[in-house]
């Protein structure tokens, strides 16, 4: 399963990198074709990050620093030379920040409010992304329903000519052949939600 084991390296995160699709010999026309569903989403995924503004890439590389383990392990470095520095005796002369440490209190609060507003910045430019992709995936499901309706139309059809009462005659075949009103599913939903809250 060659190109399964491709998929699940390229599955697609918010990378900045190009992305290259695989050599397609060797593959089967069912690889080939959910290779070329990976491709266009990787697509779609790298001009989404290639649009990006200089500021929401600069926001992207903030935030992405401050959630790794380097972030955590240099404050914890400086952190604590900064206490060491100001709380040994021996370097009286040379303290900046004396205990209770009221320069550190003011960066470190500083910093907390800017991370924030980064980290809130690129939580909502993804948000829009994810917004997108569900947008997206609706318009998918929608058109799928009324294609699988149209099928299940003209089976029931094709079994009426050729004498298959049984099919023709199932009410369950019949109620999926009928049009599925969007609206009243919704509204259905709704009302659901509302009654459990």
């Amino acid at each position: 399963m060659a190109a399964e084991g491709y998929m699940t390296r390229t599955v697609i995160s918010s990378s900045v990198g190009r992305y290259r699709s695989p050599p397609r010999s060797g593959r089967s026309l069912a690889h080939e074709h959910v290779q070329e569903h990976i491709d266009l989403i990787a697509r779609h995924e790298q001009e989404f990050a290639e649009k990006r503004t200089p500021s929401e890439r600069m926001g992207d590389a903030v935030a992405g620093f401050a959630g790794s383990m380097k972030f955590v392990m240099l404050h914890l470095l400086l952190f604590g030379c900064w206490i060491f520095w100001n709380s040994l005796s021996a370097l009286r002369v040379w303290r900046f920040d004396p205990y209770p440490f009221a320069m550190l209190d003011t960066i470190v609060a500083l910093e907390a409010i800017l991370l924030a507003s980064f980290i809130l910045m690129r939580q909502q430019r993804l948000s829009r992304r994810a917004d997108e992709r569900d947008h997206l995936m609706l318009q998918v499901l929608l058109l799928t329903e009324k294609e699988t309706t149209a099928l299940l139309q003209i089976n029931r059809e094709m079994a009426e000519r050729f004498g298959m009462q049984a099919v023709v005659g199932n009410k369950e075949m019949a109620e999926l052949s009928e049009e599925t009103s969007i609206e009243q599913v919704a509204e259905t939903i709704r009302e659901s939600l509302s009654d459990e809250s």
